[in-house]
């Protein structure tokens, strides 16, 4: 007979996060070492291997519990139990949280997300929106007044940052930081005895960059602030742009960026450090762009519960040209669209659904270069009957059967990703003026080129499976086709040998799989001659076959393309080898 008390199961699930946490900051930790190193090929494996961390700690919790608990001793009452073992447990962590989110996603593994309330798991924090540390006890930044010179302000900064190996040109980042500051805010900021620049202790690390993230503060306001380093072959660390725009230091942070490598001991007080810096950013965002993806989810989860409360809204079918394989829903007063797999899959996509899952897998642990959107993996999820459109309802139970029921007054949905919602871009150049519309043709083409750098080729192309963003950026959001650049085949069309080949409505030549032919992107992508005469002026690089190999090329020799979330960096983006 099996005898394990709910306070060994609490210490069991504890013992796993811990286990997990401290794999994951060796990982974090490892990123001053690869930055400074260069080993920049290493930064793309230590970001799939962080991200792999967390479901492995869940499966082997839940491998634990079953060989020295058992199922069927893990009933609701002892799980009720070994929940308020577990709030002791945790009280005295800096990381809580994190703690309650673990617990949650032992729970929905073991009972497969049933009868989940707050006395199982955490629905609703223990330790409320604050969390712990909220009096700012310990300092996680550091602290620079003006009581000295704004020269000797800098020579402080650069001191305590330093790298091992050195910086390139401190005198000139010096300058450019003494300018970047002076630029961020009124003249009269400098007269005020309160004045006090806060940056955070540990260095933001991503892809080449490294970021020293905080903000200028007086009585009168405060004004975020951020200094981008980049490491280039044979000379030490450079400033490469001081970021002080609010809509720029959110795009720093966006949702089509990779996670950041940064060392948080204190989870909560820095999501309320940098809320301050990003005001329209919520917590879940935040969270999933230091690296906790999973503790985003649960508090997008709380957020968008709250939300439902206090709305009235019906869900309804997402505007735009409906996909082949994904039906698209949206609650129109939150930005959130929720993307079901079908049943059936139309006749041109010749995929599977497990095809899908792996598509959706590889964007959320590939460097999505600003250029891909982030998703949250649902399953099992309950939404309330009564906010559903009847049109709504109807689709996806006629499309998702196998994933969508009813049940009672709830809409069961066993699986499904979140992503953010934003303005097809079809939709968006119908509406827009001139001057709009060639701008998000540029970002378009950028989009491509800025993904097949990455080794990223979308697949399908078309106008609608991209979106605008509020800050006017172009993304892309549908993964079912995508695949490794260097996988695909970029040919020219043949030259037709004859009349009756030249006259055929048919390809004459064999077509495999993988090929793809880019002088056809010009009118399967751009039905208005108009429009695909403008696209053409600014990217018609993209319609030539040539284009793509000498990509390709690159690539497999090993270069690596830079991408920078910042236009304002003193040098332009390129290739390097790594």
């Amino acid at each position: 007979m099996k005898i394990y008390s709910p306070r060994q199961v609490a210490q069991t699930i504890l013992d796993g996060f811990a286990a997990y946490r401290h794999q994951f900051i060796n990982i974090t930790l490892g990123a001053r070492s690869r930055f400074e190193e260069q080993a920049w090929r290493d930064v793309q494996k230590a970001a799939q291997e962080r991200i792999d961390l967390y479901e492995d700690a869940v499966q082997a919790v839940h491998r634990t519990l079953s060989e020295r608990v058992g199922y069927e001793n893990l009933t609701h009452e002892i799980w009720a139990e070994t929940r308020r073992n577990y709030v002791v447990l945790i009280q005295e962590r800096t990381d809580p949280e994190l703690c309650e989110t673990f617990f949650n996603s032992i729970y929905c593994d073991i009972f497969k997300h049933q009868n989940i309330n707050d006395d199982t798991a955490f629905l609703n924090s223990w330790f409320g929106d604050q969390g712990v540390n909220a009096t700012g006890q310990v300092d996680i930044f550091m602290q620079y007044t003006f009581a000295d010179t704004l020269s000797e302000l800098c020579d402080r900064l650069l001191l305590d940052y330093a790298f091992k190996v050195g910086w390139a040109d401190q005198v000139a980042a010096k300058q450019q930081m003494m300018a970047g500051i002076d630029e961020a805010v009124p003249g009269e900021f400098f007269t005020d005895e309160s004045s006090r620049l806060e940056l955070l202790k540990p260095v933001f690390y991503r892809n080449k960059g490294a970021y020293l993230v905080g903000r200028l503060v007086s009585d009168q306001g405060l004004y975020p602030i951020v200094f981008a380093l980049m490491h280039r072959k044979d000379t030490g660390v450079e400033l490469d742009a001081v970021i002080s725009e609010p809509e720029d230091v959110s795009v720093v942070f966006s949702f089509t960026r990779s996670y950041f490598m940064v060392d948080v001991p204190i989870p909560s007080d820095f999501v309320r450090f940098l809320q301050t810096l990003m005001p329209v950013k919520q917590k879940h965002e935040l969270y999933s762009a230091i690296g906790f993806y999973k503790h985003g989810k649960t508090a997008f989860v709380r957020l968008f519960n709250r939300h439902l409360v206090e709305s009235n809204d019906e869900f309804v079918i997402a505007p735009g040209i409906k996909g082949l394989v994904m039906s698209v829903f949206t609650l129109p007063s939150f930005e959130i669209v929720f993307k079901l797999i079908k049943d059936k899959f139309g006749p041109s996509k010749n995929v599977t659904r497990q095809t899908v899952l792996d598509k959706y897998h590889l964007v959320k642990v590939h460097d999505r270069v600003g250029r891909m959107a982030d998703t949250q993996e649902f399953s099992n999820l309950s939404l309330p009957l009564e906010r559903f459109h009847s049109a709504c309802l109807k689709e996806l139970l006629e499309l998702c059967g196998n994933s969508v029921s009813v049940e009672g007054d709830q809409v069961v949905i066993k699986h499904l990703y979140t992503e953010r919602r934003m303005t097809p871009l079809n939709i968006y150049l119908e509406a827009c003026a001139d001057e709009e519309r060639l701008a998000a043709l540029d970002e378009y083409g950028q989009a491509i080129k800025q993904l097949a750098a990455a080794n990223i080729f979308p697949g399908d192309m078309l106008l609608k499976n991209f979106g605008v963003t509020r800050h006017g950026r172009v993304v892309f959001y549908d993964y079912d086709e995508i695949s490794y650049l260097t996988e695909v085949n970029f040919r020219k069309i043949p030259e037709p040998q004859t009349y009756e080949q030249e006259m055929a409505s048919e390809p004459w030549y064999t077509v495999a799989a993988e090929d793809v032919f880019p002088e056809e992107f010009a009118t399967f992508l751009f039905p208005s001659v108009e429009i695909r005469k403008e696209f053409a002026k600014l990217h018609g690089d993209l319609f030539e076959a040539d284009y793509w190999k000498g990509l390709q090329e690159r690539i497999e020799e090993g270069q690596m393309m830079e991408f920078f979330p910042y236009k304002t960096g003193t040098h332009a983006p390129g290739w390097s080898l790594v």
